[in-house]
């Protein structure tokens, strides 16, 4: 018998064997999860040699060389060269790092920002729940990718502030999931008896809620990761986001617009990029989804 089946057939006899076993039984399933193997057969690759891109990249990303504009994909240029004559393949490989650090940021303001409001809306109620879910509402009735090009726009282009427009756009659905587990969980027998014992609603909201909110939450982010990067690329396309000469993908597949019908190359090989990592974190959203989900259990 291996680590993982005792783990998963021994009765847990304490809180920390349960959350043991609970994490056992969730990494079991997702490596079991066609739809998860493949997410992460497609992600880690490509941010593994974005994230080394220093070491995997055959040339300097901003290297001119107008003699080599415009070259097909080749053993010398794997993905060609874009009309500056720069190594598309290398500028692709920091191009996803700056994709990624957008992204990757975003999510880590999206995450506390949505469930501060959910849980706070969702425990307190009254006047403080209506007012959080009006700003919540007023934030969700505008479509997402149009509110954060305007906020992009009014602060500026840059990669900080693509950043602030894609947080500051995507954080509703959080905030109402998180609002939505709240107000199920509070009712909850054990939060009452937490209340008997003298728990504060600080504590009660922290030791008790938060950790039952944050798997769901999680999930909705693995879902909504291809969007973000979307927009991110939407952003860069549009000059809103990473300036140049840095590389992005969004950046780099408006260089290459004009060229689209003769060098193809120069601006469909980082569309493919965009395409296949949102493509494959879909599938681990879903993958995700479907493990995490109790009536799967």
């Amino acid at each position: 018998m291996t680590l993982m089946d005792w783990l998963l057939t021994e009765a847990p006899q304490t809180r920390r064997q349960a959350h043991v076993s609970y994490i056992a039984r969730n990494l079991k399933g997702f490596l079991s999860h066609a739809y998860v193997l493949f997410g992460l057969a497609v992600i880690v690759p490509i941010a593994c040699l974005s994230l080394a891109a220093p070491f995997f990249a055959p040339y300097d990303p901003f290297a001119q060389n107008l003699h080599e504009r415009l070259l097909s994909p080749s053993g010398a240029h794997l993905f060609g060269t874009d009309h500056l004559g720069r190594d598309i393949f290398s500028r692709a490989l920091y191009g996803g790092r700056i994709t990624m650090a957008i992204v990757i940021a975003a999510a880590a303001s999206i995450v506390p920002i949505g469930l501060a409001i959910g849980i706070v809306a969702g425990l307190r109620g009254g006047l403080i729940e209506v007012i959080l879910v009006r700003v919540t509402d007023i934030f969700m009735s505008f479509p997402q990718l149009v509110l954060a090009l305007a906020l992009a726009a009014a602060l500026g282009a840059g990669a900080v502030n693509a950043v602030v427009a894609i947080a500051l756009t995507a954080w509703p659905p959080f905030a109402r999931l998180a609002r939505a587990e709240t107000k199920r969980i509070k009712d909850a027998d054990f939060v009452a008896a937490r209340k008997l014992q003298g728990a504060s609603t600080l504590r009660i909201a922290l030791q008790d809620i938060l950790p039952l909110v944050f798997p769901t939450i999680l999930t909705r982010l693995t879902g909504d990761l291809a969007g973000m990067i979307l927009t991110a690329a939407s952003l860069g396309f549009l000059g809103l986001g990473a300036q140049p000469p840095m590389a992005e993908w969004g950046a780099m597949v408006a260089d290459g617009r004009d060229f689209l019908m003769e060098q193809w190359w120069v601006a469909t090989l980082p569309g493919a990029l965009i395409f296949l990592v949102s493509f494959a974190i879909n599938l681990f959203g879903d993958g995700i989804g479907e493990v995490m989900d109790p009536k799967q259990s």
